[in-house]
């Protein structure tokens, strides 16, 4: 049976995809959710063509969870970058409207179209990596925010004394000088307890993480970390993002990236 190509359209919510042969005639299409049932809704729908190849565009952005689905379950999946189907909708329609149809219909014929595309290939630890590295972000930005505020209360107890560089045991320092007598100072001192004791923990968590990425960019045999400034948090965040570096014609379009 000859092979198909699936022009995948992806959203958060919902994914649009259309089914071409080889020579672009269309043999299928549909919307469905991203839900589990939505899933095997429209991997039902494709079983009709067992020699089929996925083309999913933006593979590292939108489309990146449900090409790991897709490749976890064995699929064989193409990364089809958006210039190109941008290009194809235009060509082959004389204009550039974008519905999810005409997009998924544009990754489909450049599937078709083009030699060469990268395969993706399933990286179960790079994915890990990826989300440990997304949730120590997540710290990083909790943590600013707790110190803002735990700042702003201190610098309300405490005027003209606020520290530029605040860490967790200079603020228990700064709390346990004070004492304040009116209900106002009082719930202020509260409220910055809670504060610091949310900023201990979020270091705590933030060190076992960093600990964590440490230890899966070393056993990925990288040697990111022996650049100088190269830190594990900086390491992980670069081996997740870039993926396959052969995803990259050269060294400058991997710069520019």
């Amino acid at each position: 049976m000859a092979t198909v190509f699936i022009g995948v359209d992806p959203h958060k919510l919902s994914v649009t995809i259309e089914v071409v042969d080889n020579h672009e005639k269309l043999l299928g299409s549909g919307r469905f959710d991203t839900d589990r049932a939505g899933y095997a809704a429209m991997r039902k729908q494709v079983r009709a063509w067992p020699e089929r190849v996925w083309a999913v565009e933006g593979s590292n952005g939108a489309g990146r969870p449900l090409a790991q689905r897709l490749l976890a379950d064995g699929e064989y999946v193409v990364d089809v970058p958006a210039k190109l189907s941008a290009r194809a909708r235009l060509l082959d329609t004389g204009h550039n409207r974008k519905t999810d149809a005409h997009d998924a219909h544009a990754v489909a014929v450049v599937a078709a179209r083009t030699k060469g595309l990268r395969v993706l290939s399933y990286d179960g630890e790079l994915e890990a990596l990826r989300m440990l590295a997304d949730r120590r972000d997540e710290l990083s930005r909790q943590r600013v925010q707790t110190v803002n505020r735990l700042q702003r209360l201190l610098s309300e107890l405490t005027p003209g004394k606020a520290k530029k560089d605040l860490t967790a045991l200079q603020a228990k320092a700064i709390l346990a000088s004070v004492r304040p007598r009116d209900l106002a100072g009082k719930t202020r001192k509260r409220l910055a307890v809670e504060q610091l004791t949310e900023l201990v923990e979020v270091d705590k968590k933030t060190k076992v993480l960093t600990k964590e990425l440490k230890a899966i960019v070393l056993s990925r045999g990288s040697h990111l970390m022996d650049l100088r400034g190269v830190g594990p948090v900086v390491a992980a965040r670069t081996l997740a993002d870039v993926g396959d570096v052969a995803r990259f014609a050269d060294r400058n379009r991997f710069a520019s990236c």
